[in-house]
């Protein structure tokens, strides 16, 4: 348990049964009255977004996360499918729990599922996932970096904004929390 005014953004905690990501926190005094907590939140289980107000003094119950590393192996009709690094066990997780992540998945990523009273919640990321161009417009002659952005697909179906140099084929790295181009790999 932590007091509502120790509340950050990214906590995870435990609000009327459910789990809930928390976004933005604002602690608010008005006038001469008792201060609170503003706080915006993301339901894990339904993807809802809530607005809700804690008075200063309340306590709010933080989820305790299991982290476990997991290669991402293939996905299919029931989901997407894992295996624990350690163990080698066989773990399928569907779409709606891994959220914008199934954008950078690519065979033999080596990640983090968040788990949940045994239940997988979520999947943390590497900073960065090297992704392959699968759809741009043709290179520009004499293009430089310091020139418009064009959209470019890649392998797994995210589009992102790309340097004009970046032709079909291409390797580039991409920031995750983002969706940015970082820059062309080999």
């Amino acid at each position: 348990m932590l007091k509502a005014t120790q509340l950050r953004p990214g906590m995870i905690i435990v609000h009327d049964g459910d789990l809930y990501s928390v976004h933005s926190v604002d602690h608010r005094t008005p006038g001469n009255k008792r201060g609170a907590m503003a706080t915006r939140m993301r339901n894990l289980r339904s993807g809802s977004t809530i607005d809700y107000r804690f008075r200063a003094e309340d306590f709010v119950e933080r989820a305790v996360l299991d982290e476990v590393e997991f290669q991402y192996l293939y996905s299919d009709g029931e989901g997407y499918h894992f295996m624990n690094t350690e163990s080698f066990e066989q773990l399928s997780v569907s779409g709606e729990v891994l959220g914008d992540a199934v954008n950078y998945l690519i065979p033999n990523l080596v990640l983090k599922l968040e788990f949940y009273e045994g239940k997988p919640i979520g999947a943390l990321l590497p900073d960065t996932v090297d992704l392959t161009v699968v759809d741009t417009e043709p290179t520009v002659q004499k293009a430089t970096a310091s020139a418009v952005m064009k959209p470019a697909k890649l392998e797994t179906g995210l589009t992102i904004q790309v340097p004009p140099f970046i032709s079909n084929g291409d390797k580039v790295k991409v920031d995750t929390s983002e969706a940015r181009y970082v820059q062309r790999t080999q």
